[in-house]
């Protein structure tokens, strides 16, 4: 069998169900809403400011909106609109205190969710 690189993807030369293979992934798939669910919150995240937003909220504990938008180098409104969507996807959460909105991660899972995925892509494979 040759190696599988993306220009050469090997496939089954025959036709054979593993039934017990099957039925443990059936079992275990998640329904088709929380697959949905699922595939939103990767779309929400796969957006690079929305991700260098994040990724800035994991280093502190709360950063105001004007903050925010001077380190990103993008418009209050730009970054609120932002913010805005990852709000609704829960990943981020706010605090007013005045005139002045501090946002911060929603929990420790959205930081989770960043670090394995920086570490996946830094592997040396």
């Amino acid at each position: 069998m040759k190696k599988n690189t993306k220009s050469n993807i090997e496939i089954c030369q025959t036709i054979e169900v593993h039934g017990d293979i099957v039925k443990k992934v059936q079992t275990n798939t998640p329904d088709e809403e929380t697959l949905n669910k699922l595939t939103e919150l990767f779309k929400v995240i796969g957006d690079k400011t929305r991700m260098k937003i994040l990724y800035t909220l994991m280093q502190v504990e709360e950063m105001c909106v004007c903050d925010l938008s001077y380190v990103l180098g993008k418009t209050i409104s730009a970054v609120s609109h932002q913010l805005r969507v990852l709000r609704q996807a829960n990943l981020v959460k706010y605090r007013k205190v005045g005139k002045v909105v501090y946002y911060s991660l929603d929990d420790e899972h959205v930081k989770e969710l960043i670090e394995v995925g920086y570490i996946h892509i830094n592997e040396k494979k």
